[in-house]
């Protein structure tokens, strides 16, 4: 079964290097890239969301 949240899909891949598991078969085995393996092993926690500036509508230009 695949983690269903970040967390838990760090802690599996911080499992898994511990058990042996080579860090590539760790990209194929969750679909992942090398910064993700690499930010799962020197972190519990995944950063924060960016937030996104506001988006901007069509009314903008009216509402003066």
């Amino acid at each position: 079964m695949p983690p269903t949240t970040k967390v838990d899909l760090y802690a599996a891949i911080r499992r898994n290097v511990r058990a042996g598991m080579s860090n590539r078969a760790e990209q194929r085995k969750y679909g992942v890239g090398l910064r993700t393996v690499k930010a799962a092993m020197e972190s519990v926690w995944p950063e924060p969301r960016k937030q996104l500036p506001p988006r901007k509508t069509r009314l903008d230009v009216f509402s003066r």
